[in-house]
């Protein structure tokens, strides 16, 4: 019971960076931390897309799922839970470059913001002398 509530929480968990991965950059432009661990995501995404690497919160979640009794995903968590779900299995790689897109759109929103607060930060300082 508790394992399979583990498993659970991780599969929201995973939600959320998936969720993060795409908003996350346009979260940056008002809390400008969130940059570095946005870009860490990125990265993340994109070694995760083009080798063939085991993400480590579906590691956790299949641990938990076979602690309590259930089968561990097969094809990993996007496989599982989105790919044929949210859209169809054709669509995968539109998906992906959509979230591309996203990302590095918030990339350049953020640094265009950054620039004009910049600007304006240094005309307000030699107004002031």
């Amino acid at each position: 019971m508790v394992a399979l509530a583990l498993a659970e929480l991780v599969m929201v968990l995973h939600f959320g960076v998936l969720l993060f991965l795409l908003v996350g950059g346009f979260l940056a432009w008002h809390r400008p931390r969130l940059i570095y661990p946005h870009l860490a995501m990125a990265a993340w995404g994109v070694l995760i897309v083009a080798f063939p690497l085991d993400c480590p919160l579906t590691w956790l979640e299949n641990t938990f799922r076979t602690a309590a009794g259930q089968p561990a995903l097969v094809d990993g968590f996007i496989d599982t839970y989105l790919d044929g779900v949210l859209y169809p299995e054709s669509a995968a790689g539109t998906v992906q470059l959509l979230v591309a897109l996203a990302v590095v759109g918030s990339w350049v929103g953020y640094l265009l913001k950054r620039r004009a607060e910049q600007t304006c930060n240094s005309v307000q300082f030699t107004n002031r002398r």
